[in-house]
């Protein structure tokens, strides 16, 4: 009994961990900063002629994340798909690679990306849709951690898209 009962708050525990980590399916709340405070770290960040894009992976899919003009809110931003023809795309790895060093990785890394849209627009098979073509010329990593993308309450799921701008 005592063996089960310690078994039961391993589990409890280890879930609870999971879940605050993101290592769960369906997490709500990223973790971050509160709306207000989000708006004036948005308001206050450099300006200059680049993107700042939001990694957003989910499995199978082949576009990359959000990206959004400096200054402009996360609710304006596009869902991409990158031409690398130049640069390659910051977690360009082996899909079945070791934990870390794999495609999708950097879920969530929030990045300084230079380049432009090609004004194509690129289909992407495992999410059907239809996105616009952006050419990745360089990146900058800015935050491992920035928190929510959308909304403070925001759920990821890795397996079903569930972080779209309203």
């Amino acid at each position: 009994m005592r063996t089960l009962l310690l078994n039961l708050l391993l589990i409890s525990s280890l879930t609870l961990t999971l879940t605050q980590c993101g290592g769960t399916s369906g997490v709500s709340n990223m973790g971050g900063p509160t709306a207000d405070e989000r708006a004036a770290k948005i308001s206050a960040e450099p300006k200059g002629d680049f993107y700042y894009g939001r990694r957003y992976y989910v499995h199978k899919t082949r576009f990359w994340g959000y990206l959004r003009k400096p200054g402009q809110a996360a609710h304006h931003s596009k869902l991409v798909v990158f031409r690398e023809s130049q640069k390659l795309n910051p977690d360009r790895l082996p899909e079945n690679g070791p934990a870390g060093r794999n495609y999708g990785f950097d879920n969530n890394y929030e990045y300084r990306i230079w380049g432009n849209y090609t004004g194509r627009t690129v289909y992407d098979v495992n999410s059907n849709q239809f996105l616009p073509e952006f050419l990745l010329k360089d990146f900058q990593l800015v935050d491992k951690q920035p928190g929510w993308l959308f909304r403070p309450n925001d759920s990821y799921d890795p397996k079903r898209i569930t972080l779209v701008p309203r």
